[in-house]
């Protein structure tokens, strides 16, 4: 019956629903897991990186860790064009729309509607005669709104909100990944580029020698078998030539598929693998500063709390179910009485749920969110712990890189003069030319590596850029917390 309650205490009924819903949601307080890492980088890794230092490279903007110019607008063109981090992009905006779905479950849905209902009915009591009946109804109403007395929609509402910072900070470290990655490959090609040169040299020094050879063995002061060993070198600095010319085609290649479009010519690296980078010294700071930089933590982090707040929903399922149907407005035979005196209509009807017999399902529920919770604890336990590993790997190969490269920088150096000494005791007639041939083929060796281990250098230091999670700032470090206020002012929602 839709005339059990008088109008007049309509509106405090549901003023007390209202703050009747205002309670606390019945999810677990959130403490964040201890980190199952030692607060320390291993000794080998902290070797003359001063691990215990507060500055880290991960402070910088990722604008500031590179110098040169041509490499910062490729990133850029990356950013802007990249498919991976357009999707990572989508995948917020998916998950803002699903918060706001969630969020909007706390409010009533009002609703103004306007019917007519017409028909035409034969009383045989009245010997078939025919009476036709008009009835237009315009209401303002809620439908079917629930009170939330015991948390569940606000704890859908948390874990909804929790999943959107998730994708958040996962599209984060898609970003700082993909500048590493888009950094290791121009590295790559700068490097390819330089041993392309070295192997060009070499071989134009390998058809000079062959030629010399030809000529030496036409006036009878070389025999075939020099003409032979020079030629045969000759075709291994070609193919070392066209090696190479394909390695710089296909990192090319790569390159502008990180890009996500072509790379202009203007744009490709020319300058020598240590300019361009802006730092080469790397302070890795401790391993509790890479808990709030590293997105892919901070993502597995707020995914842990999603599942705290999925607990609460399921608790709350155990208990009753209030909702609120009700609406007034007014009602007429005739369309153009219905705003007339006396065609006022209301109606309010509670409804409560009580769930008593389900099977099992709601235990069920509530142990699916508890080992949800148990798995997401996991993960976020192993996610610091590859993070962890992969800063102390970085940090390791650190350790030795500088001495490395003064002993192939040594090694070049020696190799050269040795081919030069070589050289003229072969033009003075005290060396064969098979020794020669065995001096080239060291110093090429030595300057092809030489290029590596630079360029391992290079790249070790983007490596812990991305490992720290780099482009820190105070502002993206707020460590999450449940018992905030999540109220979604902060977050770009248009009310619809």
């Amino acid at each position: 019956m839709n005339q059990q309650f008088p109008p007049r205490i309509l509106l405090p009924a549901l003023m007390g629903a209202l703050l009747a819903g205002c309670v606390t949601t019945m999810a677990p307080r959130y403490e964040q897991p201890a980190a199952p890492v030692s607060a320390q980088w291993p000794a080998e890794s902290r070797a003359g990186n001063a691990g215990d230092s507060t500055a880290t490279v991960a402070d910088l903007p990722w604008e500031a860790l590179f110098a040169d110019a041509k490499l910062r607008q490729v990133v850029r063109l990356a950013l802007d064009n990249n498919r991976d981090l357009r999707v990572a992009a989508l995948n917020i905006e998916k998950a803002r729309a699903q918060y706001r779905i969630q969020r909007s479950e706390l409010m009533p849905n009002v609703s103004v509607d306007l019917s007519g209902n017409n028909g035409r009915t034969t009383y045989a009591m009245l010997k078939g005669q025919s009476v036709v009946g008009h009835v237009y109804t315009l209401q303002l109403g809620v439908s079917a709104w629930e009170l939330d007395l015991f948390g569940r929609i606000r704890s859908l509402r948390d874990q909804a909100l929790q999943q959107y910072l998730s994708s958040e900070s996962a599209q984060q470290a898609t970003r700082i990944s993909l500048i590493a990655e888009v950094a290791s490959a121009y590295l790559d090609l700068a490097a390819a580029r330089e041993q392309l040169t070295v192997a060009r040299d070499t071989e134009r020094s390998r058809q000079e020698a062959y030629d010399l050879q030809l000529g030496l063995r036409e006036t009878g002061n070389a025999s075939e078998l020099e003409v032979l060993q020079a030629e045969a070198e000759l075709q291994v600095a070609r193919d070392e030539t066209l090696v190479l010319e394909s390695t710089i085609a296909t990192s090319r290649n790569a390159l502008e598929l990180l890009v996500g479009t072509p790379l202009p010519e203007a744009l490709r690296p020319d300058s020598p693998l240590e300019t361009l980078l802006a730092v080469q010294d790397v302070p890795a700071g401790l391993p509790s500063d890479m808990l709030q930089r590293r997105p892919d933590i901070l993502a597995a982090e707020h995914t842990l709390i999603a599942a705290h707040a999925n607990i609460g929903a399921a608790r709350a399922a155990f208990f009753p179910s209030i909702s609120l149907t009700g609406g007034i407005g007014r009602a007429s035979n005739s369309l153009t009485e219905l705003f007339d005196s006396g065609g006022r209509a209301w109606s309010f009807m509670p409804q409560i749920s009580v769930p008593i017999f389900t099977g099992g399902r709601l235990s069920a529920n509530l142990d699916v969110a508890k080992v949800e919770r148990e798995i997401a604890v996991a993960d976020y336990e192993r996610s610091i712990q590859a993070a962890f590993r992969e800063v102390a790997d970085a940090l390791a190969v650190r350790a030795t890189l500088d001495g490395r490269l003064a002993a192939q920088q040594q090694r070049v150096e020696a190799a050269y003069h040795a081919y030069h000494l070589v050289q003229q005791r072969y033009d003075n007639g005290v060396a064969s030319y098979l020794e020669v041939l065995d001096s080239q083929r060291t110093l090429f060796s030595a300057q092809q590596t030489w290029i590596s281990t630079r360029l391992s250098r290079q790249t070790n230091l983007v490596t812990l850029y991305k490992a720290l999670g780099g482009g820190w700032s105070p502002e993206n470090a707020q460590a999450p917390a449940l018992s905030q206020s999540y109220t979604g002012e902060k977050l770009p929602i248009a009310s619809r």
